[in-house]
């Protein structure tokens, strides 16, 4: 069974963007802030977008990997 990093890696290398409520409907994954430092910490040039969110006030984040990406 795949781990919550190489999911969201995986996710994020198909030029896909990700969120903490997709993560968790599509992997399970309730700490993807803590999964996106470690895949930082390996050397990943991950970046944090803040979006509104759409049924209350405040804002979330929406991560996305730049300049890596598998065809």
């Amino acid at each position: 069974m795949p781990n919550h990093q190489s999911q969201v890696l995986g996710h994020l290398k198909q030029g896909r963007t990700l969120s903490q409520a997709e993560a968790i409907k599509h992997f399970d994954c309730y700490r993807l802030s803590a999964v996106i430092e470690r895949l930082r910490k390996q050397g990943y040039n991950i970046v944090t977008y803040k979006e509104a969110n759409t049924k209350n006030k405040g804002t979330h984040a929406r991560y996305e990997l730049v300049g890596e990406f598998e065809a």
